[in-house]
């Protein structure tokens, strides 16, 4: 059974600091692309970041670069997203997604909340 297990969501004021994890499980992890997505209601579904299979190459949308940062340990099957300087608009439900680099299947987590607000 596939599974993406996302934690580290909540509550937290501008300007402050969250980190998200994503527990990967029934996939070889390491041949998987990994990616964090967010929605927010009325808004279609967007990339947040993305880390790469094999060279670790990141990108990021550019309303968080440079505040976020995405990770991974292909040893223990996670990745993480750093987000520092939080806004309210970063409030989101963030989705963590794995995409085999060579067949594109593609699965998705349950997501968790990300509120930033005073």
């Amino acid at each position: 059974q596939v599974q993406l297990v996302e934690s580290g969501g909540g509550l937290v004021q501008p300007g402050g600091s969250l980190r998200l994890s994503c527990a990967a499980s029934g996939f070889t992890f390491s041949s998987y692309r990994m990616s964090w997505y967010r929605q927010t209601p009325g808004k279609e579904r967007e990339l947040v970041a993305s880390i790469g299979s094999s060279l670790g190459l990141t990108t990021y949308a550019a309303s968080v670069k440079g505040r976020f940062t995405i990770s991974r340990d292909n040893d223990k099957n996670m990745v993480d997203l750093q987000m520092n300087r939080l806004r309210p608009e970063d409030t989101a439900v963030y989705y963590c997604c794995a995409v085999n680099s060579w067949s594109k299947d593609g699965y998705w987590g349950q997501g968790t909340q990300v509120t930033v607000s005073s």
